[in-house]
C-alpha cells in the first residue's frame, strides 16, 4: 500500500499527465525499443506507427494516477489490458523494463518539473500497479493452460480450410496439429496469430476475433485484406491472404478478450456491425440462437456494397430458421445491388432509423466496426437515452475514446 503523502504526490501529477501524457508515452516507447528491440517481437508495430498505443497507454497512466487511492475503479480497463497481455505473452519479467523507461520518459519530458520526490512516488506507484497486473495475468495464464483443451503460449494449428467470403475478407478454419481438444471460448473473444514473415526483421502478432460459435473442432477467423503492403496494417493481412494456404501451420494463442455476449440476460439483443466488425457479431449471433432460441435478436450490418459484404449467407440462414431480424445497409451499392435489391437500406445507420425500428428502451446493444462507425453508433444510442450499461463495444486494437 502507498502512504498518504505518496498518494497526494501522484494525484498532484494528474493535470500534468493530462497535458503531457502522450508525449511521455511516445518517449517511453522510443527509449524502450531503442534499448530492448527484441520487444518489437511482441508489440504491434502498426499501433506504434499510428500512435494508437501511445494514446492508449497515456490514458491508462492518467487513469492510474487519478484513481491511485481506489484502483478498483479501473479494474475493467485493467482486465481488458490483461487479456491482451496474456494473448501476446507478456510476462512478469517485462514489467521492470517498462517501469525503468517510463520513469526515464517522465524525467525527460517534464525536465525540472519531475522532482526527485515525484519520481520516487511514481516508482512506488508503478510497483503497486505492476503487482496488480502481474497477479491478474497469472490467474489468466493458469486458466488458459488448465481449462479443458487449453494450453500455454502458442500452439500449432493447421489451416484446414481457406474460404474467400468477399473481395476483401477471407476465412481461415484452424485445427490443432496435435489433433487434441481445443479450448472453448465466449462469443466475442479473439485469438492471437504469431507470424514469421520473410524479410520482416521482427515477429508479428495480431489478434483476430473468432467468427464462429464455440464447441467445434476448429477455430475460424475472418480476416480483411487491408489495402496494400505499404499500409502498415497490410503487412500481416496481405501475407495471410496471399501466402497462407490450406495445409500451412500458424501459431495460435488460447482465446482471450472481455468483449463477450452476456447470455444470462433475456432482453432484446441488437448486434450492430460495420465492415469486418461483423466477425465478433457472427460469433454472438450463432451462440445466442443456440443458447437462447426465444430471445429477440436484431442483426444489423453496414457495408459499402455486396462486393465487400462477407458471411451474408450465414446470417440469412439464421434469420430464416430462428427468431432473428436482419437488416443490411449499403452506403455505395452497385448497379447490380440495386437491380437485385440485395440490401435493405441505402446509406448509413442513423439515430432516427434506430429509434423507429428497434426496442431502444429495452435492448442490449453490441457493436464493432471502423472507429467512425462506432462513434456514430455510440453517439446515437446515448442521444436516444440508452444507458451506458446497455452499450457494449470493441476496438480492433488499443482502447480508444468514442466520445472525442
Amino acid at each position: 500500500m502507498l502512504d498518504q503523502k505518496t498518494i497526494e504526490i501522484i494525484k498532484s501529477t494528474v493535470p500534468v499527465l493530462e497535458k503531457h501524457g502522450e508525449a511521455i508515452t511516445t518517449k517511453f516507447y522510443q527509449l524502450m525499443f531503442s534499448n530492448h528491440p527484441e520487444l518489437l517481437n511482441i508489440f504491434n508495430h502498426v499501433n506504434q506507427k499510428q500512435g494508437r498505443q501511445q494514446r492508449a497507454l497515456a490514458g491508462a497512466v492518467y487513469a492510474a494516477a487519478k484513481y491511485i487511492d481506489n484502483l478498483e475503479v479501473i479494474i475493467p480497463v485493467v482486465q481488458q489490458i490483461n487479456h491482451k497481455h496474456r494473448s501476446l505473452g507478456i510476462k512478469p519479467e517485462h514489467y521492470p523494463i517498462v517501469g525503468k523507461y517510463l520513469l526515464m520518459a517522465i524525467k525527460e519530458v517534464l525536465g525540472e518539473a519531475a522532482t526527485d520526490e515525484i519520481i520516487q512516488a511514481w516508482e512506488q506507484a508503478y510497483g503497486l500497479i505492476a503487482d496488480v497486473f502481474i497477479s491478474l495475468e497469472a490467474e489468466m495464464y493458469d486458466e488458459a493452460k488448465n481449462q479443458p483443451g487449453g494450453w500455454e503460449g502458442f500452439r500449432s494449428f493447421v489451416v484446414d480450410r481457406k474460404v474467400k467470403e468477399s473481395e476483401v475478407i477471407t476465412s481461415f478454419y484452424l485445427k490443432p496439429v496435435d489433433q487434441k481438444e481445443i479450448a472453448g471460448f465466449k462469443p466475442g473473444q479473439y485469438i492471437s496469430i504469431k507470424l514469421e514473415i520473410p524479410e520482416e526483421k521482427f515477429t508479428h502478432i495480431r489478434q483476430y476475433s473468432l467468427s464462429d460459435a464455440s464447441g467445434k473442432n476448429h477455430y475460424r477467423i475472418s480476416v480483411k485484406k487491408e489495402a496494400g503492403t505499404q499500409n502498415p496494417d497490410g503487412v500481416v493481412s496481405n501475407y495471410l491472404h496471399e501466402h497462407i494456404n490450406e495445409g500451412d501451420t500458424l501459431n495460435v494463442s488460447a482465446p482471450a478478450g472481455d468483449f463477450v455476449l452476456d447470455t444470462e440476460k433475456t432482453s432484446p439483443l441488437v448486434l450492430l456491425s460495420g465492415g469486418v466488425g461483423l466477425t465478433p457479431m457472427m460469433s454472438m449471433l450463432k451462440t445466442v440462437v443456440n443458447l437462447q432460441p426465444t430471445r429477440e435478436v436484431t442483426f444489423i450490418h453496414a457495408a459499402a456494397n455486396s462486393k465487400v459484404h462477407a458471411l451474408r449467407g450465414e446470417v440469412e440462414e439464421l434469420t430464416i430458421l430462428n427468431n432473428v431480424k436482419s437488416y443490411v445497409f449499403y452506403d455505395s451499392p452497385t448497379e447490380e445491388d440495386r437491380k437485385n435489391q440485395s440490401y435493405d437500406i441505402e446509406g448509413y445507420v442513423t439515430k432516427e432509423w434506430l429509434q423507429n425500428n428497434l426496442s431502444v428502451n429495452e435492448a442490449e446493444f453490441y457493436f464493432c466496426g471502423p472507429v467512425p462507425f462506432m462513434k456514430a453508433m455510440n453517439r446515437s444510442l446515448k442521444e436516444l437515452g440508452v444507458n451506458e450499461d446497455r452499450i457494449h463495444f470493441e476496438f480492433f486494437g488499443p482502447k480508444g475514446n468514442l466520445d472525442e
